[in-house]
């Protein structure tokens, strides 16, 4: 960055904007999603941070990096979007023919979505500060991402910038217009609060490295159970206290008998499928495509799998409109 393109960008030089920015584009991006919890509502915010920083460039001092700037105007917009914001409603149970089992319970983050790992190529352009507790792949799976919404705003924001991405608390009091006590106490509660949501699991088996011998067996096994509809075989790959949702329903199962009730219900309904394999937030995902009566298979939703070890401790089903985030078509010629 040169004093030369900031000023053509404050002269109005969409160019010399856009050289600036691009930088920051997919991190800012991320750093969104984690406070928001829906693709869609940080791809809002992100377009909103852009704006605001295209027209109050000349408030851009430099006395923090271009960078930290960023994150302030994210980071507001996110805060000011969470609290005015009516999040997406709980839709009722909607697939055709299958009357699944009594669930365990409903869940509160209806509004959850997928995050492509496409868009993670870019998005740590500065590793984390020497202060963060979280890894990228932590950080950015479904089930921390989930907890955060359940945390009050202002928390979601100084845990985000200080344990994910390891600012500085004075940093982030500056962003924030706060006090470095607010948000070390702030930060205290948010910990609190995470880790009654997000309780590290000591006795789970960590999950394979991505795209490891490990994971690509895990996931074969599960693509031939599922697409040969064999319950069982779903079944051995589960732990005993799988989780299944389902967002934007609000139904959630838990437990390996319960599943098993839960993915025969969709089996006996005569419904096959075929799964093409993507990624998201860290995770093996596939697309899910019903077979159709008329020879092509349609796309009816996304699964993403957290695994432990070598076998699947929760699978999370989005609704079919993510798919065109992830390159997947919404219908195909089905396989024979």
């Amino acid at each position: 960055m040169t004093a030369d393109v900031i000023a053509r960008a404050r002269a109005g030089d969409g160019d010399a904007f856009r050289v600036l920015i691009d930088p920051h584009r997919r991190e800012l991006q991320l750093h969104c999603y984690r406070m928001m919890g829906s693709f869609q509502d940080a791809e809002d915010a992100l377009q909103d941070t852009l704006l605001d920083a295209w027209q109050g460039l000349a408030a851009f001092e430099g006395r923090a990096s271009l960078r930290t700037w960023l994150y302030r105007i994210a980071t507001n917009r996110c805060l000011n979007a969470r609290r005015s914001a009516s999040r997406r409603p709980a839709q009722a149970w909607n697939v055709p023919g299958v009357e699944p089992p009594e669930h365990t319970r409903l869940g509160e983050v209806v509004w959850l979505e997928p995050f492509p790992d496409a868009l993670l190529d870019g998005a740590s352009v500065e590793p984390p500060g020497p202060d963060a507790r979280y890894e990228r792949t932590e950080s950015i799976s479904l089930s921390f991402v989930t907890a955060l919404q359940l945390l009050p705003p202002r928390q979601v924001a100084v845990l985000i910038l200080r344990d994910v991405l390891g600012f500085h608390a004075s940093e982030v009091a500056d962003m924030l217009d706060a006090t470095v006590e607010s948000v070390n106490s702030a930060l205290k509660r948010a910990r609190a609060g995470l880790q009654g949501r997000y309780p590290p699991p000591a006795d789970r088996a960590p999950a394979p490295a991505a795209d490891s011998p490990a994971e690509e067996a895990i996931v074969a096994k599960f693509v031939s159970a599922w697409e040969s509809a064999d319950v069982d075989s779903v079944v051995a790959l589960l732990t005993d206290d799988v989780f299944v949702s389902m967002p934007p329903m609000p139904f959630e199962y838990e437990g390996r008998d319960l599943v098993s009730r839960f993915v025969d219900s969709i089996f006996r309904a005569g419904r096959r499928f075929d799964l093409a394999p993507t990624r998201a937030n860290g995770q093996p995902a596939f697309g899910t495509y019903l077979h159709g009566p008329d020879g092509d298979s349609h796309g009816v939703g996304l699964f993403v799998l957290t695994l432990s070890g070598d076998r699947i401790c929760a699978m999370t089903r989005f609704e079919n409109s993510v798919l065109p985030w992830f390159g997947l078509r919404r219908s195909r010629p089905r396989r024979s």
